[in-house]
């Protein structure tokens, strides 16, 4: 309802990025985001919408490439966002942000926004919502709010929040003070974070003020602030200005150095969050096939067999895909290119990419 929407709040969604750790399923034509990779009958992107518009009705706002803008405008209904935001050129999720961030601010010293990236799953909609209310009640108090995700287990591909004391903000009794972010652990490390209890996973999802977001940035980086608030000022100087941009994410650029300042909060969420980042992630997700059910499916399970396996399939390349005894097989099969690994090796896909690119393959990336 639209009583319901949070004040002078925009979902921005962020969709770049071509999930190389999902090839060959994910391309440079067709990333991820633009996949269906939850088993909604729709894309990752549509889903993120569908699951924000009880925050912010129409205020939603998608940042793209000029490659995927036509394809990213097709899955998202006009009457449900704003216009699209199109980068020129890549360049990371501080200058996507930021961009909105200016725009937002120039419209309204007030605003408030949501980023939300493009390709993660939620599977407790109710509690991710309760979650970013709070999230925005600190916003209002200044603060960089983040939510963070209990770990399940030691991963290394995660980031990982340290966990303060609590704010005891008005409205938001959750909230907690952000120690520290840490990068990506080795396994030892993260192993410890675990056992501690004192870490959550860093899910990339920001709720802040426009304008405290561009003031932070501003901190470390003037000249980027300066740039993107004139470009909001003048639209059509973004083609030029936008090659002057620094490739930075927003955790480097504005988030670890404002958690230092002790201007960073955290949400503990525990919504069923997954940003699906790799095959072994995936392979939780997909539906056990019914005659070998030690082995998941993503895809038509009538052209599976995988007598005395165990794993993850994703059949999509129109043709019979057997595995015989083998375990922890990982086996993703498409028109032009098979992938085949195991879990512990799932983090790797990416360099297979790169891979390919050396050898001038761009039709297969």
């Amino acid at each position: 309802m639209p009583g319901d929407h949070l004040a002078d709040f925009t979902a921005v969604i962020p969709a770049g990025g071509t999930g190389t750790r999902l090839w060959p399923l994910s391309r440079a034509q067709r990333p991820k985001y633009l996949l269906d990779l939850a088993g909604t009958g729709q894309s990752m992107l549509r889903d993120t919408v569908d699951r924000v518009r009880p925050l912010v009705g129409a205020e939603v706002m998608v940042v793209t490439g000029r490659q995927h803008a036509d394809l990213v405008a097709s899955e998202v209904d006009d009457a449900d966002r704003r216009p699209l935001v199109v980068e020129p050129s890549p360049r990371n999720s501080m200058p996507a942000i930021g961009l909105a961030a200016a725009m937002l601010e120039r419209e309204n010293p007030d605003a408030v926004l949501g980023a939300f990236p493009a390709d993660h799953v939620v599977d407790d909609v109710a509690t991710f919502h309760a979650c970013v209310r709070a999230a925005h009640e600190a916003a209002g108090h200044g603060y960089l709010v983040t939510l963070g995700i209990s770990p399940t287990r030691a991963a290394t591909g995660f980031g990982y929040i340290e966990v303060g004391p609590p704010l005891e903000l008005p409205g938001a009794t959750e909230v907690r003070q952000v120690g520290a972010f840490r990068e990506k652990p080795a396994a030892d490390l993260a192993a410890a974070y675990l056992r501690g209890g004192r870490h959550l996973w860093n899910a990339g999802i920001f709720v802040v003020g426009a304008t405290v977001l561009l003031d932070l940035l501003a901190a470390s980086d003037p000249e980027m602030a300066r740039v993107l608030r004139d470009i909001a000022r003048h639209p059509d100087s973004l083609e030029s200005h936008w090659a002057e941009m620094p490739s930075i994410a927003i955790d480097h650029a504005v988030v670890e150095p404002a958690a230092r300042d002790r201007r960073v909060a955290v949400v503990p969420a525990e919504c069923g969050w997954d940003d699906v980042g790799d095959f072994a992630s995936l392979a939780v997700r997909a539906s056990p096939h019914g005659a070998h059910p030690s082995v998941r499916v993503l895809g038509d399970s009538d052209t599976v067999m995988a007598p005395g396996s165990t794993g993850f399939i994703a059949p999509h390349g129109d043709r019979m895909v057997v595995s015989l005894g083998l375990q922890e097989v990982i086996a993703v099969d498409t028109p032009d290119a098979l992938l085949l690994t195991t879990p512990d090796r799932a983090q790797e896909v990416g360099s297979v990419v790169e891979l390919l690119r050396g050898m001038g393959r761009e039709d297969l990336i």
